[in-house]
């Protein structure tokens, strides 16, 4: 059989289609492509496709003008037609626990369990009490098979669907590693909701999605200040270059703290629901990926409200990153925006 090989972290955003290439060898993890293009507005809308047509485009015209010898893709997907749990069960061996995990999981995801995909992992045994916990994965297959089509219209091969927070997860662990006993709190800010996965011994405890993401920003500074979309978009990531009459760049701060104030006081809420229903300790760290992690005042904003040390994840902190392969410049102007492609592109598919 020939050696396991990479596939392409592809990351169909709202607002993004972000690609990236990766190679796995001895000497470390390479990064051989990273490219990003923008997707036309409500093309894709709180995780469904509105225009496949013009998200197909847009992925064949990202991947025409790259030099890939792999067509094997990763992609993920998130939001409301994705259901993750961690439950509890009698300690059982895996084949019974394949034989009766489609029962237990009726029991807790609110979809007809014959529209949905099925996956877990058995987190830890506990065999002094007799019980296990799993964590259990639903994903509608709607949208699953949607993500794929639009792949397959690109002119690629969808082998690996996954899950947004889980490609942050194995974009985290492999620049950052893990600690024994430590929780952390990995928070994902797209552009129409935010995705937290509380991740403690290197294992999924607690996940959960707010409705708070970077279009909240943008929409703010667009209704308060009475400007464009795309002032709007500029004002939002620090862009000096846009200048509208009449508008106070302090009144821009007052704004952007607003907002991060709320989603602040979100994230805040559900790390207090989970501190009160779970024996793990406090979380030592945030970290904050996607564009909107760029917004200055929303790492402080965090650390002020919450009372934990808050910082943004470069997922490409344990890469090896050549600049005659890559343009550093656009890499360093996107880092935080590429987690999930990156968690996706350390995925492998063994060879034939």
């Amino acid at each position: 059989m020939a050696r396991s090989k990479n596939v392409i972290g592809l990351d169909i955003g709202t607002s993004s289609v972000k690609l990236v290439h990766l190679n796995e060898t001895k000497k470390g993890i390479h990064l051989l492509d990273c490219a990003a293009e923008a997707l036309p507005r409500d093309a894709i809308v709180d995780g469904q496709l509105m225009n496949a047509t013009a998200v197909v485009e847009t992925v064949r015209h990202l991947v025409e003008k790259r030099k890939l010898k792999t067509k094997e893709v990763a992609v993920s997907i998130s939001g409301r037609s994705v259901i993750i749990k961690k439950i509890s069960l009698p300690d059982m061996d895996r084949n019974a626990l394949d034989d009766t995990i489609k029962w237990e999981a009726e029991q807790h995801i609110p979809f007809d369990i014959n529209d949905v995909y099925l996956a877990y992992e058995i987190l830890q045994r506990r065999p002094e009490q007799g019980q296990m916990d799993v964590l259990l994965v639903a994903a509608k297959q709607e949208m699953v098979e949607e993500r794929a089509d639009v792949v397959r219209d690109a002119g690629l091969i969808p082998v690996i669907v996954d899950v947004d927070c889980f490609a942050v997860q194995n974009a985290f662990e492999a620049s950052y590693g893990t600690s024994p006993g430590e929780s952390v709190v990995l928070i994902d800010v797209g552009e129409s909701m935010s995705n937290i996965n509380i991740v403690s011994n290197g294992m999924t405890t607690f996940t959960r999605d707010i409705g708070i993401g970077g279009k909240h920003f943008t929409e703010e500074l667009r209704k308060r200040l009475n400007i464009s979309v795309e002032q709007a978009q500029a004002y939002k990531i620090g862009g000096h270059q846009v200048e509208v009459q009449g508008v106070v760049p302090q009144e821009v701060q007052r704004i952007l703290r607003a907002v991060c104030d709320n989603m602040a006081a979100e994230i805040h809420r559900s790390l207090d629901f989970f501190l009160a229903t779970s024996s793990e300790g406090r979380v030592s760290r945030i970290y904050l990926s996607g564009g909107t992690a760029q917004i200055g005042a929303l790492t402080q904003t965090m650390e002020n409200r919450i009372g934990v040390e808050v910082e943004v994840l470069d997922p490409l902190r344990g890469l090896k990153v050549n600049g005659r392969q890559v343009d550093l410049d656009f890499v360093n102007r996107i880092r935080p925006s590429l987690a999930v492609a990156v968690g996706l592109g350390l995925r492998k598919q063994a060879g034939r």
